[in-house]
């Protein structure tokens, strides 16, 4: 279990994946970790955050959620917030975002990793989350609350992603939940 910074940096360096993109930013998690502030949401140029792709048991669907500040169609996620366990930051964000409360965790190991750029705001200058991701399943019935942090939630077909977000971080996920067919 990923629960500390610890065992973080232990699974970063024996993470394995075959795309390149993740194999580059590696190293530079593993850079960012050496700053005890790391998992600091004001930590720049950029901090630790979890998220949670949610899929359904048919592993058709996934769970997003039209993120207000961004305007765009997310996975649940966000900042540690001093927490190291980002396991348990992934969750608590899915529950928060989702109001789902029932989620499976089909690895807890890392499923993804990214490092995206999150644009200035009055509040905060531009910078960096450095995501770490983990794979859960949660039932489609189940009841969806859309906070302040949403502008919508949705249980999207898989194979339409691209026309909801065509980042290649999110389509590199559906890769990855179909290559566990």
């Amino acid at each position: 279990m990923i629960d500390s910074r610890s065992k973080l940096q232990a699974a970063l360096q024996k993470y394995k994946t075959s795309y390149p993109v993740e194999q580059f930013f590696i190293s530079q998690f593993l850079s960012l970790l050496q700053s005890p502030e790391s998992f600091q949401r004001d930590h720049l140029p950029g901090h630790i955050t979890g998220s949670a792709w949610i899929i359904d048991p048919t592993r058709e669907y996934v769970l997003l959620t039209h993120h207000a500040k961004l305007n765009k169609w997310l996975q649940p996620g966000g900042h540690a917030d001093g927490d190291e366990n980002v396991l348990r930051v992934a969750l608590r964000e899915a529950e928060e975002e989702t109001g789902v409360k029932n989620f499976t965790f089909l690895q807890e190991e890392i499923f993804d990793i990214d490092i995206h750029p999150i644009p200035a705001r009055k509040d905060m200058v531009a910078h960096d989350h450095y995501d770490i991701r983990f794979l859960l399943q949660a039932d489609r019935n189940d009841p969806l609350i859309i906070t302040e942090e949403s502008h919508d939630l949705g249980w999207i077909k898989i194979e339409a992603l691209s026309t909801y977000n065509d980042s290649p971080s999110l389509l590199r996920m559906v890769e990855k939940v179909k290559n566990l067919l």
